[in-house]
């Protein structure tokens, strides 16, 4: 299951054995695996700073977690073009995304804890932002080359009205540099071969007498060459549509016709070219966003915590994986050891008359300790 559930409760005298007590009883039954989560000792700063901080972190929580799911979403659709495994790929600090989260260590270097916690949610902001405004002209680029040789792909497997001619026609097949005749392409209908044979050199005046060849077919029709005259193309095209034989615009370049040939193997390789960059830029940035995300979580632990459980610091915050089939128990067993919460003082902070995120909850759901849910499906972007 990729859901996980980090909570946190105080952990003075008498809480931190009733902490112990529900992890006991969780592991042993069944409901959930438990793993500590170390949050080191942040800057606290004021009442007022941590009530917008609050709020402040649960935006910026979004939005990394959308940018995670972009990036996601991104290396998914650049490895359809490839064999590796997706998931093999979502690393985080070069190891799988459960490993991480349940032996996570603060990144000291990264998010150094003497800054102020509004210093370190800069930190997290700037740097996510960062990599999503690559990420959206590294995927432009991609996307657009990509583009670029589907339409080239799509022209050498279309029917006979809109694909490249490129290994049909040879420059024999056409009347060229004659000021007054030319060779037209005629589409002619599957089964009309007899028609066009029998018909074509009076659908007009000026039609070369046996002058038609069949240069390919397909399921849907055959194409032909016939010569005429220049002045009656026009009168051509229109009885010939009469007859349902459709005219081909077409026109004899041999130096188009080899840089059409040369497209697909101009894209093909430039594809190739951006595709192992761009995958190791994903890889890499996948990484990064997903440990800013979890220290996220770890900054609206603390200082949910710090609000609820007042002053001085002291709290365990504790990730769970809960069993998918235990959830409401798990759920009651909580509610149970940490009920005494509800009825807890502001500790030593004043919080009176103070709109506490996490205390009153308008659209999300409240619990006496504090929880944030961490759905790491949000990683496979599929």
């Amino acid at each position: 299951m990729a859901q996980y559930w980090l909570i946190s409760a105080p952990i003075d005298n008498t809480s931190e054995e009733n902490l112990e007590k529900m992890l006991h009883e969780t592991t042993k039954a069944n409901m959930s695996s438990n793993f500590k989560f170390p949050i080191p000792d942040l800057q606290v700063g004021t009442l007022d700073l941590l009530v917008k901080l609050s709020d402040e972190l649960g935006q910026l929580d979004s939005h990394v977690e959308s940018v995670l799911k972009k990036t996601s979403q991104c290396m998914c659709q650049v490895m359809e073009d490839s064999n590796e495994k997706f998931q093999e790929n979502l690393l985080a600090n070069g190891v799988d995304l459960v490993t991480y989260l349940t032996n996570f260590q603060w990144d000291m270097a990264k998010y150094p804890i003497k800054q102020p916690l509004k210093g370190l949610a800069e930190i997290i902001s700037k740097q996510v932002s960062q990599i999503d405004g690559e990420l959206k002209s590294q995927m432009e680029a991609y996307n657009r080359l990509k583009g670029n040789l589907q339409a080239a792909e799509r022209k050498a497997v279309g029917n006979l009205l809109t694909r490249t001619l490129t290994d049909i026609v040879k420059k024999d097949d056409f009347v060229l540099d004659s000021e007054y005749l030319t060779t037209l392409l005629v589409v002619v209908p599957r089964t009309q071969d007899t028609t066009w044979e029998k018909t074509y050199e009076s659908l007009s005046e000026l039609v070369v007498p046996r002058s038609t060849k069949k240069i390919t077919e397909d399921s849907d029709g055959g194409l032909f060459t016939v010569t005429l005259f220049k002045k009656v193309v026009a009168d051509f095209r229109v009885k010939a549509r009469e007859n349902k034989f459709i005219v081909r615009e077409f026109s004899y370049d041999e130096a188009e016709l080899e840089a059409e040939k040369e497209e697909i193997t101009r894209f093909t390789t430039e594809q190739k070219q951006q595709y192992g960059p761009l995958l190791r830029w994903l890889k890499v940035n996948f990484s990064e966003v997903f440990v800013a995300w979890i220290h996220m979580k770890g900054l609206r632990v603390f200082v949910e915590s710090v609000l609820r459980y007042g002053l001085p610091v002291n709290f365990q915050a504790v990730l769970l994986q809960p069993n998918e089939k235990k959830i409401k128990q798990l759920r009651e067993v909580l509610a149970s050891h940490f009920s005494y919460l509800d009825g807890r003082g502001g500790g030593k902070l004043d919080v009176r008359g103070v709109d506490i995120p996490g205390m009153i909850l308008v659209n999300q759901e409240y619990h006496s300790y504090v929880y944030f849910k961490i759905d790491a499906d949000v990683a496979n972007g599929i």
